[in-house]
């Protein structure tokens, strides 16, 4: 899926995997040794997130039912774990520094389209 930014109509990310069952929300990007750069994983349901068992830092968004970012988290880092933040049904996990380099912030909305 691409990811675009409501206000701007920006594509922000060419390619978004998804991770919707149990397994595949559990296993995340653990054990991948790189995400492209123009990469990401959305994480569908997801209040929570860990970074076990990887292997680089990642920005962390975590977006309402109508995909508004109602939290960010840059650069967590390998073998940490967020709060659980209940405003949030669904997290796009992204390399590190794409939240700055997008200058996304609370309030902004996102749209996933094959």
């Amino acid at each position: 899926m691409q990811v675009t930014l409501s206000k701007t109509n920006l594509r922000i990310l060419a390619h978004a995997d998804q991770a919707l069952t149990f397994w595949s929300r559990l296993r995340g990007l653990m054990f991948t040794s790189k995400l492209p750069s123009d990469h990401g994983l959305w994480i569908k349901p997801c209040n929570s997130v860990h970074t076990f068992f990887m292997k680089f830092p990642i920005d962390v968004i975590f977006l309402s039912d109508d995909l508004t970012i109602v939290e960010v988290y840059k650069r967590v880092k390998p073998f940490r774990i967020t709060k659980l933040v209940r405003t949030s049904t669904s997290v796009l996990e992204t390399n590190a520094g794409f939240i700055d380099q997008f200058q996304l912030s609370c309030g902004d909305q996102l749209r996933f389209a094959p």
